[in-house]
This record gives C-alpha cells, sequence and structure tokens, in this order.
C-alpha cells in the first residue's frame, strides 16, 4: 500500500510548515454524511465569529501556559519564580521543577507564535472583531443552514451510535458452549 502524504491542513507553501495529517473526504467519510461534513467544515473555516471562538479559547490556554511558566508560589504550579526559590531549600527538586518550567515556557512562545500567525491569515483574509459581533448580532449562527447541518450531524452520530449499539449488543443472550473437550 502506498504511503499517502499529508494534505491537512492546508497551507501556504510559504509556511515553513507541513500538514500534520492526510484527510480524504471520500475515503473517510460515509457517503450519506460527506455533503454534511464539507458544509460545516466550510462554514467553521469561513465563519469570523468561530475565528473569534478559536482566538478566545486559544488566548485562556495561552495565559494558562505562561501562569505555569511564570510560576507564581502558593498557586500549586512549576515555574521560574518556584523554581528558583526552590533552590535554597532543595537543589534536586529544583533541577526537576526545571523540566515543566522550560517545556511550558517552550509551550508558551510556540502558542504566540501559532496564535500570531492565525491572526495574520485571519486577517489576510477580510475577517475582524467587527465581522464577528455582526455575525453574532445578527443571528448569522442561527441560519437555518447551519441549524440543519448541525440537527444532520447530530440525527447522523445518534443513529451511527444507536446502529453500532445494537450490532455490538443483542437484546437476547447467546450462550452458545462446544461440547468438545
Amino acid at each position: 500500500m502506498a504511503e499517502k502524504a499529508n494534505n491537512f491542513p492546508p497551507l501556504p507553501k510559504f509556511i515553513p510548515l507541513k500538514p500534520c495529517f492526510y484527510q480524504d473526504f471520500d475515503a473517510e467519510i460515509p457517503p450519506q454524511h460527506r455533503t454534511m461534513a464539507k458544509r460545516l467544515y466550510y462554514l467553521w473555516m469561513h465563519s469570523s465569529f468561530s475565528f473569534m471562538a478559536f482566538f478566545f479559547t486559544f488566548m485562556a490556554q495561552l495565559v494558562i501556559s505562561i501562569i505555569q511558566a511564570v510560576g507564581i508560589p502558593g498557586w500549586g504550579v512549576c515555574g521560574w519564580i518556584a523554581a528558583i526559590s526552590f533552590f535554597g531549600t532543595n537543589v534536586g527538586s529544583a533541577v526537576v521543577m526545571l523540566i515543566p518550567t522550560i517545556l511550558f515556557t517552550g509551550m508558551a512562545v510556540f502558542s504566540f507564535i501559532a496564535l500570531t500567525m492565525v491572526h495574520k491569515f485571519y486577517r489576510g483574509s477580510g475577517g475582524s472583531f467587527s465581522k464577528a459581533q455582526e455575525e453574532w448580532t445578527t443571528g448569522a449562527w442561527k441560519n437555518p443552514h447551519v441549524q440543519q447541518a448541525a440537527q444532520s450531524a447530530a440525527m447522523g452520530a445518534a443513529q451511527g451510535a444507536m446502529m453500532q449499539h445494537e450490532t455490538q449488543y443483542s437484546a437476547t443472550p447467546n450462550y452458545t458452549y462446544s461440547n468438545e473437550m
């Protein structure tokens, strides 16, 4: 079997990062759900409100990473302040505390870089905070097509779960024993 090249997320050629995984709507999504999956994907990708939701969520994650990297004493986190102050108490523990401190610092730096890159992409596509507010106030998220797609997705998921449950477990127990010894 041939190795498939990663193609998602689609990135411009000038970005030094490569796509993370392979995605093929035709091969990976059942035919009855392909149209809905593509609609939801494009709706999410081109919605200013969705980008704002991402920014606020990712910003909260960035703030938590910074708090973890700083290491405010008494907050139960490892970080630069906590690790450096612990060198006076126990050097071995302080050295161990430096490992998550360095990792949280790296995560905060890379999260900031990623957030900046996504923001540039968003602004380059014509998005803005006022556009997201407009989508929210005009009820674009209440769009009947959006609601219908979400309802179809939920119903499809529920039906799929029920079908899987029915095929996996029978209401009638099956006690077949072999008489062979």
